[in-house]
């Protein structure tokens, strides 16, 4: 299945096929509009010549807070955001043998899932959690006791989250969830 994401048929044949791609797609999701986040390793892969942890892991750290922050930019925050995709590569060399994949494939139940993306640099409980609900819902990766761990994001039909993203008008149905729970939350203080 080719996610459909970033809105870039290329940036989204990236996340597709390449799981370090989509995990760090997920990690520049944030105080950033989403599509361009996931976009993020598109750009990064067009720089370098590749997409691969061992890579990333590697490279020169100011080389690569540079390339991430010529514009267009990974991130808004581009050079921060480029030593958390550096500390990502690394734990993933580190951990996972370079195999992104092995983080959700290896895991033997949704609080074992849970617990190894909370682990990952710049993965807390909520990420952790839509990141579980997109591999359920767009990758059919559901481990024992999916639905209840992964609460709301999890809902069939809803649009809260990247994990509810395949095309143009279900990334607009998310803003105008996001924009509506705000706007609520700002009405009850």
């Amino acid at each position: 299945m080719t996610l459909c994401i970033a809105q870039d048929s290329e940036a989204d044949r990236l996340l597709s096929e390449n799981p370090f791609a989509l995990l760090t797609g997920m990690l520049l999701d944030q105080q950033y509009p989403m599509e361009h986040a996931f976009r993020g390793p598109r750009k990064i892969a067009t720089r370098i010549g590749s997409f691969d942890p061992h890579t990333i892991a590697a490279y020169d750290p100011a080389e690569f807070e540079e390339l991430c922050a010529t514009p267009p930019a990974i991130h808004r925050y581009g050079r921060s955001m480029a030593r958390r995709v550096q500390q990502l590569a690394q734990v993933i060399c580190d951990e996972y043998d370079g195999d992104a994949a092995s983080v959700w494939e290896a895991s033997s139940s949704a609080a074992d899932l849970l617990k190894r993306l909370q682990a990952l640099p710049g993965y807390g409980e909520q990420k952790a959690r839509i990141f579980a609900a997109l591999l359920g819902k767009q990758l059919d990766h559901r481990p024992y006791g999916w639905r209840k761990a992964i609460g709301p994001y999890a809902e069939s039909n809803s649009r809260r989250s990247v994990a509810d993203v395949t095309g143009p008008e279900s990334l607009q149905q998310v803003r105008d969830f996001k924009k509506a729970a705000k706007a609520a939350a700002k009405a009850a203080k």
